[in-house]
């Protein structure tokens, strides 16, 4: 694994000495001397290299990662650039973005601009097995990743969580800072995003709290890999 080197090391250091963390360092990575694992083991913690506590606006909470070739990189619902084929729940939020703010569809599912931006795009799980969804669930992540939420949740400032599904929604009781702002929506998974995902207006109403308490608003635009749009 990756080392974690920014400020959210000294937030998450006593992990590391607990007993699950070290037995979930000895499955992962025997799984990765084993099997096909998804994220890269460089990229498992993405989402912390490119978005530093301190940094953190927003938190967009997935599931696991993506359990198919060239899709995880180690932030929730996004896909490296190259990635042509977008997934489902990706599309589905592409068109909530749409209809909410009028942005347009992009040609790539890289969401490392948000990341830049201060949105932590965290997963409960951070590894795979390739073609197996939550083959990586109740090994020991979500107790790390517990503890990054109460790093966030510690912080005394305006942030926004969505929490997509039910098991995202299942980390609200833990989210008690009342500076914080919890958006809650189904999942944007085709099978549940008519059911209220689509409509539910998250990336305005997050933008019009930071802006409300003085921060600046998430641009939510993703640049066109193929066009020259301006967009930096």
């Amino acid at each position: 694994m990756a080392a974690i080197a920014n400020d959210w090391l000294p937030a998450v250091r006593a992990e590391f000495a607990k007993p699950y963390y070290r037995q979930l360092y000895s499955f992962v990575k025997k799984e990765y001397e084993t099997r096909q694992v998804f994220p890269p083991a460089q990229d498992i913690f993405n989402a912390l290299h490119l978005t530093p506590l301190h940094e953190v606006r927003v938190v967009i909470l997935g599931q696991d990662p993506y359990h198919n070739v060239h899709q995880a990189h180690g932030l929730s619902f996004s896909v490296p650039e190259d990635q042509g084929t977008l997934p489902p729940s990706l599309i589905n939020i592409f068109k909530e973005l749409h209809d909410d703010l009028g942005i347009p569809m992009p040609d790539n599912g890289c969401l490392i601009p948000w990341a830049k931006q201060g949105v932590l795009l965290l997963n409960t799980v951070l590894t795979v097995r390739a073609h197996q969804a939550a083959s990586h669930q109740g090994k020991g992540w979500e107790m790390f990743t517990d503890a990054i939420l109460r790093a966030v949740n510690a912080e005394n400032r305006p942030i926004v969580y969505m929490l997509w599904g039910s098991p995202a929604q299942g980390k609200a009781p833990m989210l008690t800072n009342p500076q914080h702002l919890i958006l809650k929506a189904p999942h944007p998974s085709p099978l549940s995003a008519y059911r209220g995902f689509f409509g539910c207006g998250h990336f305005s109403k997050c933008n019009a709290f930071l802006e409300a308490h003085g921060e600046k608003p998430i641009d939510w635009r993703i640049p066109d890999l193929h066009r020259n749009d301006g967009i930096n």
